[in-house]
């Protein structure tokens, strides 16, 4: 094993949470020799290459230090939005699990996300989507709007009837719902009625139903860094983040933030 993969296997042996944030995937080429053909498989990709270059450029100090919070970035391929072209830009987040929608904020550098959807909960199989599994969720969300830090949300995969659900019971109503197009060739009807009474608007997703899973997450680290004990760690939520130019329509920025926790701590 490298001496860069003994400081980080020293560190995340010791750690009770990383912190993982790639960068914009268009500013540099991690992903360029091959081309991703799922979320999941970038993710997966961008996960272990920014362990890698992480791990390669460990301050020693941090060795002796052993924090209880494991920042792993690449500070060149952080870029955050000038304040001058903020206007210009549209920053948009989609949640996976329950997330800090503050770390999007301080990666970026800005105050305000134009648009956030969440991704459904995750829930027992067997058992189906209900109000009671998204009101907690919302109810962060709503938060986030009403002390202006978010514009506007929606949801993901909603039927009619759940979405109505949540229309009903919100305070700050879904702007727009994703429907993923594995599981829906042509928009059900009664959902595109609804949608269109209440200007929500539909949109679509080719996202698996789960986009980071726990042996996923844990082969990626083992990759990355061999002979850790992957298995300790759990990640806790996942946020993808994209900045599009308004007036082109192109992407300037995107890409992952994610936290994880050592099993026990």
């Amino acid at each position: 094993m490298g001496t860069d993969s003994r400081a980080a296997k020293a560190l995340l042996a010791r750690a009770r949470t990383l912190h993982l944030q790639t960068g914009n995937l268009l500013n540099w080429g991690r992903l360029r020799k091959k081309c991703p053909s799922t979320h999941s498989e970038e993710l997966h990709d961008c996960i272990q290459k920014t362990l890698n270059e992480w791990s390669s450029q460990i301050n020693p100090d941090l060795v002796r230090e052993f924090p209880d919070v494991l920042e792993c970035t690449v500070s060149h391929a952080v870029e955050k939005i000038n304040p001058d072209e903020r206007e210009e830009m549209k920053v948009s987040a989609f949640i996976f699990f329950v997330s800090s929608f503050l770390s999007a904020c301080s990666v970026l550098g800005v105050a305000q996300l134009d648009s956030v959807i969440i991704a459904s909960p995750p829930i027992e199989d067997g058992v189906n989507l209900s109000l009671e599994h998204l009101q907690p969720y919302w109810e962060e969300l709503e938060n986030l709007v009403q002390s202006k830090k978010i514009v506007a949300i929606g949801t993901s995969d909603l039927d009619k009837t759940q979405l109505e659900q949540l229309y009903q019971w919100a305070q700050v109503k879904p702007n727009s719902n994703q429907v993923n197009l594995a599981s829906c060739c042509v928009m059900p009807p009664d959902l595109t009625a609804f949608a269109k009474q209440f200007d929500i608007q539909l949109l679509t997703h080719n996202d698996p139903k789960e986009l980071l899973s726990e042996a996923s997450f844990q082969e990626a680290l083992q990759e990355s860094i061999p002979d850790i004990q992957a298995h300790e760690w759990v990640p806790l939520w996942l946020l993808r983040y994209s900045v599009i130019v308004k007036s082109r329509g192109i992407i300037k920025s995107k890409g992952y933030i994610l936290q994880a926790k050592r099993r026990g701590s």
